[in-house]
């Protein structure tokens, strides 16, 4: 009888034991990616950081901390190509977001699985195909001398490809497909029994998607428009191969900085505007995540 209680008294203690060396294990499989990720971006983030408040003397080479840099990088034609890389991804995101919907929304309710599939992978490929193919690409098809423009005559109609509205046009080539891809698991998510209660009380398609799908949706699109625009904020390739800088943007001012077109000695204006986008992507990230464990709390 003695040693039964033992043994029963003695099993929670081994339990626990073994618990915490699953916790010490799992922390301990942490240990790389952590390392990974303290070389590959915090060692760059730091440098950048301390680069941003530098500022060097032209003639003893000294170095003094100062926010100088910071300042200059939201005045003038830097303030001017923030406002612009934030305009032109807000409204890259709002389009694709609005033209990503109802595309995935015919995906989901689909009957072909193959359908379903083929628009998936193309998906895939078209939301990670950018920099300077697409540039040749769109300029080959809709440039001043472009297949479609001289057959179309858009160049009399006032198009121009190598403007802001033109730009937008090509950034939307790789966010809509990003956006089907985002926003199909939410629109999995959605239960046929929703739609069936609401056609039972004599709501119309209409209402259900008013009063029902949207509100459930909201979080996921809502976090899909934030991403689409951290993704627009970033891409610098095919602005850079496109218009130059004929359309003021935040990473083509970064790279005319570090070259040195601008003026000599800006490479510490350059990491500024650098950290600028950082906490402009920092801000994405906060609204992002809340919402992704919103609409995955919904639709799970």
């Amino acid at each position: 009888m003695t040693a039964v209680l033992t043994e029963t008294d003695t099993a929670p203690a081994a339990a626990g034991k073994q618990q915490r060396r699953r916790r010490a294990s799992g922390r301990l499989a942490v240990v790389p990616l952590l390392v990974f990720v303290a070389i590959a971006f915090g060692i760059p983030a730091l440098a950048m950081l301390n680069g941003a408040f530098t500022v060097e003397d032209q003639a003893t080479g000294a170095t003094s901390y100062t926010a100088a840099n910071l300042t200059a990088s939201l005045q003038g034609a830097y303030l001017t190509a923030l406002v612009g890389s934030v305009k032109l991804s807000a409204v890259s995101a709002a389009l694709a977001t609005v033209l990503g919907l109802p595309l995935a929304q015919a995906v989901v309710t689909s009957r072909s699985r193959a359908l379903r599939e083929a628009v998936l992978t193309a998906s895939g490929v078209l939301a990670n195909f950018g920099g300077v193919p697409l540039a040749f690409a769109f300029v080959a098809t809709l440039g001043n001398s472009g297949v479609l423009t001289r057959h179309l005559g858009l160049t009399g109609k006032g198009w121009n490809l190598y403007s802001f509205w033109g730009l937008v046009v090509v950034y939307l080539y790789f966010l809509v497909p990003l956006m089907v891809l985002t926003i199909t698991p939410a629109l999995d998510g959605l239960r046929s029994q929703w739609r069936e209660a609401a056609q039972n009380n004599g709501a119309t398609a209409f209402q259900y998607w008013r009063h029902v799908a949207l509100p459930v949706l909201a979080p996921s699109l809502l976090g899909g428009l934030v991403l689409l625009f951290g993704s627009a904020f970033a891409a610098y390739a095919t602005a850079a191969a496109m218009v130059g800088s004929a359309v003021p943007l935040v990473t083509l001012q970064i790279a005319d900085a570090i070259s040195g077109n601008v003026l000599v000695g800006q490479e510490n204006v350059a990491l500024a505007l650098s950290l600028d986008m950082v906490l402009v992507a920092g801000l994405v990230m906060v609204v992002y995540l809340p919402l992704q464990r919103r609409s995955a709390r919904w639709l799970a």
